[in-house]
């Protein structure tokens, strides 16, 4: 049997200071250089492992969620600080309003939640708590 000691997700990005700067100073969240990427800490202490790679293709899907005390709130915050959270637009798209917000408590139909991508167009999410 292997012996395991930990494990930790990880995604690519295509530039790490960009990716840095994103992370730490927009979203907040303790950054380091580690192992020629960036271990990204979430408010869990889990680590998240961000690495270049030149031929970078955005996940199409969800990589991270975050969730959020005030969805509204942290959705202005974003936005306040350059973030573009409206990412789906057309009208079928998970039903977001004006902000990229779907208020899914209010119909039943899940969390509410606000997508965003980061400088990598990596898909990243904010839900209401």
């Amino acid at each position: 049997m292997v012996r395991i000691r930990d494990a930790f997700p990880g995604f690519s990005v295509r530039d790490i200071d960009e990716a840095r700067s994103f992370y730490g100073e927009i979203l907040g969240l303790e950054v380091s250089d580690e192992m020629g990427g960036l271990r990204i800490v979430l408010p869990s202490g889990q680590g998240v492992f961000a690495y270049p790679k030149d031929d970078h293709e955005p996940a199409s899907f969800t990589i991270l969620n975050f969730a959020v005390p005030d969805l509204g709130q942290a959705v202005d915050d974003l936005n306040a600080a350059g973030v573009v959270t409206k990412i789906y637009t057309e009208p079928h798209s998970f039903g977001t309003d004006e902000r990229g917000i779907n208020w899914g408590s209010r119909t039943g139909q899940g969390p509410d939640i606000c997508w965003f991508t980061d400088p990598s167009g990596n898909v990243l999410s904010l839900i209401g708590d």
